[in-house]
């Protein structure tokens, strides 16, 4: 067989390695989309770059992804939205980013051939749409109720390192909602406040969540899995636990 087990091995490292920079390099586009290019002013691409530095991304690639989430380059960003299931009939509402929506619709529409892919709006309805705000502290003693009304959030919920890996494993993590209008000022807030900001941005909640089986949750994890492969493909949200 010789050695070619090795440059195999290599290859899906590579690519593997190259999907995550993607991913790290998208994060600070869409942040620097949402709330401008300045990481002075805007919580969550300080820490997307942060992030992005600690992960060996260069200085010209950070540069390059706040140009063209800002537009200052000259290219444009669609945000598109698609609804449909996931296999055993899970709601799904996805969210890509791309500069070429004929070319990013069809590629969503081959990776549903194991689910199902609905007409616009046709999930809407099975969600609550919300502004979420994920951060973390060092602090382990905060009362999270009492930082949610602090910051102008309605609702809080506890984040931890295995839900959500960008929360360290020995921090105090947290998903805060809010009206979407409320995001920045949410952001903002925690920012100032000794909490680490990496999302904040309009979101979609599941009104009810779906029951599956150890082996159907495996299917679903796998579906969901190749399409967040998919490099388009920014946020999914699911109506599961």
């Amino acid at each position: 067989m010789g050695r070619q087990w090795l440059h195999s091995k290599k290859a899906v490292a590579s690519k593997k390695k190259a999907q995550a920079t993607g991913k790290l390099v998208r994060e600070i586009v869409v942040a620097a989309k949402m709330g401008g290019s300045d990481p002075d002013m805007n919580p969550r691409l300080a820490q997307a770059c942060e992030k992005a530095r600690k992960n060996s991304v260069s200085k010209d690639v950070i540069d390059r992804a706040c140009k063209k989430g800002d537009g200052s380059d000259g290219s444009t960003l669609n945000s598109l939205y698609f609804e449909g299931y996931a296999p055993h009939k899970v709601p799904l509402m996805i969210e890509t980013l791309t500069d070429n929506p004929n070319r990013t619709a069809p590629e969503i529409r081959v990776l549903f051939r194991k689910g199902q892919l609905g007409a616009p709006g046709s999930n809407k309805f099975l969600f609550d749409q919300v502004g979420m705000v994920e951060a973390w502290c060092e602090s382990k003693a905060d009362d999270l109720e009492e930082v949610a009304i602090e910051a102008g959030a309605n609702e809080v919920e506890p984040l931890t390192h295995e839900q959500n890996d960008d929360v360290p494993e020995d921090a105090t993590g947290a998903r805060f909602l809010c009206d979407r209008t409320e995001i920045q000022t949410v952001s903002r807030w925690l920012a100032d406040h000794a909490w680490k900001v990496f999302t904040s941005e309009p979101g979609f909640v599941p009104k009810n969540v779906c029951d599956l089986s150890d082996d159907q949750m495996e299917e679903v994890a796998e579906f969901l899995e190749a399409l967040d492969d998919h490099d388009d493909v920014h946020r999914i949200w699911a109506a599961l636990k």
